[in-house]
Order: structure tokens, then sequence, then C-alpha cells
């Protein structure tokens, strides 16, 4: 691309900063919104997110913007990076105000609350099955991203081309990215792997070592697998960077909020102290229950997930899903 692009995010949390300062970084004219504008104002006023991004100052291509319509017109595209309980009335505010040729990336990660659907399924109900559409997912945390520190993504969506476009907004020397064209797998994979980083941060808090948290991501990796590939998805996605990558981010690093949730309850702690704790959107708090009810409907075994959601939402404690995994009996490895 030779002529400057002009990109509007729309959600000013930890990863819609994060990226909104890649894409400027790259080179893009870029407008950062978020729902309260006298937040976005300070932004401008202290070129900063010092809230949810601290360190990691403006460059001079990113302009924070408060008035959503500003923020969408003469955009060349559009990425909304919110949570996936907002992702709908996200995109619901922005229907109206996009011109035909925009098209609509997301960087949100989980599953709609109550209906179970992915992203792209909530997106194609509100825009309309003709505006190209696609996800950026992987293992990356904001900081990190913020920061310039190097990081792999993949960038999913049906239309290569705009999938290239994204990439070649996005990518360069620290910031790699991948482009393919499974959404569905992409969209589970980052569904799947907040709540096994709950079941894995659960582990570590009760000191069961490194033998069990690697049982647990083998065998989580195991449970996307077998969810994702009737819902669409395909084998090769899950062991990519939205899949196996981002899985083991989650994890294995404490800067994951699913996996401090995990140690926050194993620690005797509730959810709601938890969350309090946190203070940011715990998505595998919310997509626990999603995944188990889609599992259900499908007949997918997924026991590391079900005893993530037993203690989120029954009461069950850390110690009593852990026993009620190890007391399984054996079977073959390959499902």
């Amino acid at each position: 691309m030779t002529d400057v692009r002009t990109m509007a995010v729309i959600g000013a949390g930890s990863w819609g900063t994060a990226l909104a300062i890649q894409l400027a970084r790259r080179g893009s004219a870029t407008r950062l919104w978020g729902r309260d504008a006298g937040d976005v104002q300070r932004l401008a006023r202290e070129r900063e997110n010092a809230r949810y991004l601290p360190g990691c100052p403006f460059p001079a291509a990113l302009a924070p913007e408060p008035d959503l319509e500003v923020c969408v017109t003469g955009a060349d595209d559009i990425l909304v990076v919110v949570p996936s309980h907002a992702l709908r009335d996200a995109l619901t505010a922005l229907a109206p105000l996009l011109a035909p040729g925009q098209r609509v990336l997301w960087g949100t990660k989980g599953l709609e609350p109550d209906t179970g659907k992915l992203p792209h399924e909530v997106a194609v109900e509100v825009l309309g099955g003709e505006r190209p559409v696609g996800v950026l997912s992987g293992p990356s945390f904001a900081g990190e991203v913020g920061r310039g520190l190097p990081t792999a993504v993949t960038i999913a969506s049906r239309d290569a081309g705009f999938a290239r476009d994204m990439a070649e907004a996005f990518h360069d020397g620290t910031f790699r990215v991948y482009t393919g064209s499974d959404i569905v797998g992409v969209g589970i994979g980052g569904a799947v792997k907040n709540v096994l980083a709950i079941a894995v941060g659960i582990s570590d808090g009760l000191g069961f070592g490194a033998n069990a948290r690697a049982l647990l991501i083998t065998r989580g990796l195991s449970e996307m697998v077998r969810l994702g590939e009737p819902l669409g998805g395909r084998r090769e996605t899950f062991m990519g960077m939205a899949g196996l990558g981002d899985l083991l981010l989650t994890c294995t690093d404490d800067q994951s909020r699913n996996r401090r949730m995990g140690l926050a309850l194993a620690a005797g702690k509730s959810v709601a102290e938890a969350e309090a704790e946190i203070r940011q959107v715990v998505e595998g708090v919310r997509a626990a229950k999603e995944v188990r009810r889609i599992a259900e409907r499908h007949g997918v075994d997924m026991p590391i997930c079900n005893e993530a959601y037993r203690v989120l939402h029954e009461g069950v404690t850390p110690q009593e899903a852990v026993r009620a995994l190890t007391e399984r009996p054996f079977r073959d490895e390959v499902d």
C-alpha cells in the first residue's frame, strides 16, 4: 500500500488501544473511539491510555476521537475491539454509519452471551452478508504489543483481499501477521482458550505443578478441536496461532486475566471477588456457559471446560472439580 490508510478503531480498552498504536506505528492515520467521551478527550490530552495501557505513548498518527460518526466517516476500514457481550451493540451503532465500501475487522474473542453465537455470526446478522468482515486473533498481550515487542497473530476472512489488506496494515518487523479463511476456527479458538486458562490457573493455584499444567493444555487442545471441527473449524487452525499459540500464552502467563481468575478461585475467592480484583472483563467466565451449551448441543465431551464451568457457575470447589477429572477412567488418547 502506497497511500496512507485511515483506520477507525472502536473500543479504547487495553487491546483496542494497543492495536490502534500498532496501526499508527505502521503508518495508518488511526482514529480511536471509546464509549466515554470524557475518557477519550483525556487520551487526546495525555497521548497515552494511562488507565488500561500505561507506558505506551501514542504515535503522532493516532488521534483519539470522542464522536463515533466522526471517527467512522471517511475511514477506509473499521476495527472493532470490544468484549464479546458488547459486540452486537457496537455493530448495531456502527451499521447506519458505514459507507458501502467500508469493511469490518474485529479483535473480539468469545461467544455472545445467551445465544452462544460466534462473532462472525453476530456480524452477519447485524451488518448483512455482503460486507467483507474478518477477525484478528492470536497470542498477544496488549501491553507487549503496545511496547512494540515481537508478536504474531492471525487475520482470517472469507474475503482473501480483505485479509491481505489488513495484514499489510498491521505487519512490520515486530508484529507478524498470518492470514487465513477459517473464521470459524479462529473464533472457536479465541473462546475456548479462555475457559481452559481458568482451569490451568486453578491447577497452578492449587500447587499441582508443571506436569498437571502440560496435561490440561494438551487435553484442553483436544477439547478445542473436538468442539471446533463439527462447527466447521479446521484442525490446522487449532494447531496454529489462534489455537495452540493463544492457548499456551493465556494458560501460562500471569498477564492473562483468565489465568488470574483461576489462581484467585484456587485461593478461595469467589468469582465476584476475583473480577473486582482483576478490574477488567474476564471473557472465560461468560464463555464457559456458552461453550458448555454448544458442547451439549453437539454431543461433544469437554471434561476440562465442564469442570471449569461448574466451579464458575455451580458453586463446585476447585478441589471437587479436580477430583472429578482425576477419577475419570482411562481411555485411548486419540479421539
